[in-house]
């Protein structure tokens, strides 16, 4: 085999391996709730994320990829009129096998603890190492870096009080009253409409981003609040039909969560596949389109074969069907006792 014949092979199974840590962790990391609290079983739950996952990646995931993740590193340095001169491509080449096996070691060493990590970190953090070995303190861009590392503190912040609020709300509305099953007729559909409204929106901005990159703003207005209106008319509907089987209301309240948590994992799985796989076949298509080129010249956009994006969906179901169970123990049941 030549030597870019034994790149390439060893850049696919990189992305296989990096693909396989995010769908034990990543994945594991967003399944979590749904199966500590019960609404699913793990089975269930590595169905639904096998399926929408996949369908996620291969349908609506980024069809062009920038070769640096988040612009970290400066890739003009890289090209063959840059300070590695003609080595410059294969410099890239070899960064990228790098820093998927960084990442995924280091994603393999924290789902064997137990710890829900983010793989997008993970992986950003991997290229800067690299770009500060192959350039120095001048490769990385350290004002993007810095932004970055704000949202590793202001992210758990902000979900923390979101959080505190909405169960603060449920339970004074719903939990704490003298009838919850009827409470949770009458305030579930507004929730119901909230959710099926955050989800539109998500939706769009999120797993569409690579179909549809700017969507005008009143068509996605519209489309969200008309989604939250006939979500919370149909719940209303079928709540007002829905007579209380158990003597226990809340059995009652949580099957109506239930359904909502869900639905939310089925949206998350299928999000999670059209974005997050580009940390793995992000670096991978790089590498494939640069000897492709004959380490001639430097993509800076590159087109993502579908086998690509293909090989990052299966990693990921496989991942979270083999090694998933781990964080899922942990977001589930490590850190607070869950109901839906």
């Amino acid at each position: 085999m030549t030597e870019s014949s034994w790149l390439l092979l060893l850049t696919v199974i990189g992305g296989l391996y990096m693909a396989w840590n995010i769908g034990a962790n990543d994945v594991a990391n967003a399944m979590g709730t749904s199966v500590g609290s019960g609404a699913l079983t793990l089975r269930r739950a590595i169905l639904i994320a096998a399926v929408f996952e996949f369908s996620g990646a291969v349908l609506v995931g980024t069809h062009v990829t920038d070769t640096i993740r988040s612009g970290l590193v400066d890739t003009t340095l890289f090209e063959p009129t840059g300070p590695l001169g003609a080595d410059g491509p294969f410099v890239l080449a070899i960064g990228m096998f790098s820093a998927l096996l960084a990442a995924g070691i280091w994603l393999q060493m924290a789902t064997h603890w137990g710890l829900p990590v983010s793989t997008t970190h993970s992986i950003v953090g991997a290229v800067v190492g690299f770009g500060f070995v192959a350039l120095g303190t001048a490769g990385v861009r350290w004002a993007e870096v810095s932004v970055i590392a704000v949202s590793w503190v202001i992210s758990p912040i902000t979900g923390a009080l979101i959080a505190w609020a909405m169960f603060a709300f449920i339970r004074s509305s719903i939990l704490r009253r003298s009838d919850p099953a009827e409470a949770a007729r009458r305030v579930g559909p507004y929730l119901v409409g909230l959710v099926a409204v955050i989800l539109i929106l998500s939706f769009i901005y999120k797993a569409l981003k690579n179909v549809i990159s700017e969507p005008p703003l009143i068509l996605v207005i519209g489309t969200s609040l008309f989604g939250g209106v006939l979500a919370a008319l149909i719940t209303s509907w079928i709540l007002r039909r829905r007579t209380q089987e158990q003597p226990n209301p809340y059995v009652y309240v949580e099957r109506v969560f239930g359904w909502l948590q869900i639905i939310t994992a089925i949206f998350v799985a299928f999000a999670h596949g059209a974005n997050d796989v580009a940390n793995a076949i992000g670096p991978l298509a790089a590498v494939v389109n640069i000897i492709g080129s004959d380490f001639a010249e430097l993509p800076h956009s590159v087109p993502v074969p579908f086998w690509v994006m293909a090989l990052g969906g299966v990693g990921i179901v496989v991942g979270l069907a083999t090694w998933g169970y781990k964080v899922i123990a942990t977001i589930g049941k490590e850190i607070t006792e869950l109901t839906p």
